[in-house]
């Protein structure tokens, strides 16, 4: 059963539909966990371990194997925070982003509707994990990228993997409209986050954390939020588990946006449920460079339900971040990715994070989706003839 989140008006699961027809509100799709946690051991460690919670037919699945991301304990840079940190890497996912985990579920989804055209709007890694996704289904797939503000990794993904992909005159928001307007005339399945169906395939990174943690819950979740699906998803997931009894507590949800594309946050600093969009979004993080984000209502419920919070960081915060990360702990992301970490960060100097607080940052990208940013944050290599004893010269003088 599929359920608007504002109205409560219901509909049949085998119904395309993105949006509520009676209050015009996003929808999510109603799940129970009824079966024990000992049914999800020994079993290969991806998303697809927890098929009996996921609304799909696992046997009908469309996948690359998927989640079971690595979940790191960072402890060089909890230390230095004060905190029992970890950080799960979804750029550890087969496209090099989080995207996946929702893509596996949204084309099992279409192949079961029987259609037989996928698109989407991006930023970039939603586009490049459709294409892959539509590549394994055997479906078109159409694209609308920003033009002009899309990463190169990214970019090459989408059109190596074969999907039709177009350069809109525009920004992300105008995009996705463009993109919304075909699907609701039936030229394609949308397989944006406005789908509900693609967040539940995200969730799974709430019931891993839980499950990596030994069935205990976090104090709290870090994570970037653009178009805000993550967020929410990731609170399905905890939620569920914690309805079924698989642990006693629930974290804080805690949101981070850029300085110049935050609508999640300001609201969350105004106490309020109303959003007013970004009109002209810019960061150096393109994955959040998002002014209205359609999943808004969902991610202010998962915060304020969480008594989680929003944040904002610069871009020179963000890019501070990405290079610590990699640097301290060796895991190397995309700028929106860090803005977990950067955000984390100035909540802890804030004193808005106790000392010794237990927290997992989702990093949603790997490092290569922007390879120009990654590139342009370091010094040019040292150019040297091989001759050794000039190269021990240059050790022993750094």
């Amino acid at each position: 059963m599929i359920r608007c989140v504002s109205c409560g008006e219901e509909y049949e699961d085998d119904e395309v539909i993105y949006n509520c027809k009676k209050c015009g509100s996003v929808l999510e799709v109603e799940m129970e966990v009824d079966v024990p946690k000992s049914t999800f051991e020994g079993r290969r460690d991806n998303l697809w371990k927890y098929k009996e919670c996921l609304p799909v037919d696992a046997d009908k699945r469309v996948s690359l194997d998927e989640g079971g991301t690595p979940f790191c304990r960072c402890e060089k840079l909890g230390k230095e925070l004060g905190i029992d940190l970890y950080v799960k890497v979804e750029g550890s996912n087969p496209t090099g982003s989080f995207k996946d985990r929702g893509m596996t579920i949204g084309m099992t989804k279409a192949m079961m509707l029987g259609v037989d055209t996928v698109g989407c709007a991006s930023t970039g890694n939603t586009s490049a994990s459709l294409a892959a996704y539509a590549a394994r289904a055997g479906l078109r797939c159409a694209v609308f990228l920003p033009a002009g503000k899309v990463a190169l990794g990214k970019l090459a993904q989408a059109m190596f993997h074969g999907a039709e992909v177009f350069s809109i005159n525009g920004n992300f928001d105008e995009a996705l409209e463009a993109m919304t307007q075909l699907a609701r005339e039936k030229y394609l399945y949308l397989l944006n986050s406005i789908n509900p169906f693609r967040l539940e395939g995200q969730k799974t990174i709430g019931y891993e954390i839980v499950h990596d943690l030994g069935w205990e819950s976090p104090d709290r979740i870090v994570l970037p939020v653009g178009n805000a699906g993550n967020i929410s998803a990731i609170w399905k997931g905890i939620t569920e588990f914690h309805n079924a009894g698989f642990m006693d507590d629930v974290p804080m949800m805690t949101g981070i946006q850029a300085e110049g594309a935050c609508p999640i946050a300001n609201a969350y600093r105004d106490n309020t449920m109303d959003m007013v969009p970004v009109e002209n979004p810019e960061t150096i993080a393109t994955a959040i460079r998002i002014g209205a984000p359609v999943s808004a209502v969902k991610a202010l419920r998962a915060i304020y339900d969480s008594n989680g919070m929003a944040e904002t960081v610069t871009d020179e915060e963000i890019l501070a971040a990405q290079k610590l990360l990699a640097r301290t702990e060796g895991v190397g992301v995309e700028p929106a990715s860090a803005a977990s970490i950067a955000g984390l960060k100035k909540l802890v100097e804030q004193g808005d994070v106790d000392k010794g607080e237990r927290v997992v940052c989702v990093v949603t990208g790997h490092l290569l989706k922007d390879p120009n940013t990654a590139i342009d944050a370091c010094v040019d290599p040292v150019q040297v003839d091989a001759d050794i004893d000039k190269i021990k010269e240059i050790l022993l003088n750094k």
